[in-house]
């Protein structure tokens, strides 16, 4: 049995997986690594390949595609774990469109590189999170971010556009958004014993510091520090929103009054009279639903990165 299984898929940034499947294979040999390959083939697919290769005993399940894969993959190794089997180590070779866990934990987009890091197999425990919505209520784990309100209709956008490159693709659909979606329900954030009640325009519960290639929504947060990192932007007209994008693109919309920030290992949001559309690692969970709930569990999950708290 090879100690390492890749979970290639090959639709990952819009058939970015396939067109790259040769060049990391050949990454993966000069590194001298020994190791199986299997392709997805559908949604949802690489939660059950993942799920039977923590079942067969593989030491390592490494994801090679995008946040989503990623995600697909977490979920596949918390399935094992819950039905009482093994909970192998996650490794990253970034084939996706935005590559955001990655960018907040410094796995390099480089193949080469990235193969030389899973070559040295240094593996750290990370927190990951687990969030139900009434589309899921058996809880879906997330490993970088839960986005309510504005950013998961822009998620929804960027899957309708062309393959471009990862943030041209999301400037274009936070343009589309603003018009798009401009009036947020009135909802309840229930975090870290307080109580928020408004008009909130976008909720980005942060495990990892960055969303849509290169948006700092969270730049102080940590992997394993057993903390969400909360970013809630006010209802906002469309001309406030365009003047906040360079803030989030440098990681300074704390200093901005209309966005409120903190920290918490859960989280409790209710609409009181609309729709929370929602996404977790860019997967679509909620469209129509009122209700979520997001809870953190501390540092349970190993992964191979470097450097802890030092983005690529």
């Amino acid at each position: 049995m090879n100690p390492m299984r890749v979970i290639l898929n090959p639709a990952a940034g819009h058939g970015n997986g396939d067109r790259l499947a040769p060049t990391l294979e050949a990454a993966l040999k000069r590194q001298g690594l020994a190791y199986d390959l299997v392709r997805t083939e559908r949604s949802g697919h690489a939660i059950e390949l993942a799920s039977q290769a923590a079942r067969e005993g593989v030491a390592l399940i490494v994801a090679a595609g995008g946040d989503g894969t990623i995600n697909e993959v977490v979920n596949g190794l918390m399935r094992s774990q819950a039905a009482g089997g093994p909970l192998p180590a996650l490794g990253v070779l970034c084939a996706g469109r935005g590559n955001d866990f990655a960018g907040s934990v410094g796995i390099p987009v480089d193949l080469d590189q990235a193969a030389a890091l899973l070559k040295a197999g240094q593996s750290r425990p990370i927190d990951i999170g687990r969030v139900t919505a009434e589309r899921c209520p058996e809880g879906r784990y997330f490993i970088n971010a839960v986005g309510v309100g504005f950013d998961a209709v822009a998620t929804i956008e960027v899957a309708k556009l062309p393959r471009w490159g990862g943030f041209m693709s999301f400037m274009i659909a936070i343009f589309k958004t603003i018009f798009l979606y401009n009036r947020a329900p009135l909802a309840t954030i229930t975090y870290a014993g307080q109580t928020l009640q408004q008009r909130s325009l976008m909720i980005s519960i942060m495990n990892g510091r960055r969303l849509g290639d290169g948006f700092l929504m969270a730049p102080d947060s940590l992997p394993d520090d057993g903390q969400l990192d909360l970013c809630i932007a006010e209802q906002m007209g469309s001309f406030q929103i365009i003047r906040l994008i360079p803030h989030f693109m440098h990681g300074t919309q704390a200093s901005q009054k209309k966005i409120r920030t903190g920290r918490a290992a859960a989280v409790t949001i209710s609409a009181l009279d609309g729709p929370l559309p929602a996404h977790t690692d860019g997967e679509i969970i909620s469209i129509e639903g009122r209700n979520l709930s997001v809870e953190l569990l501390p540092r349970h999950l190993s992964v191979i990165y470097p450097n802890p708290g030092r983005p690529a």
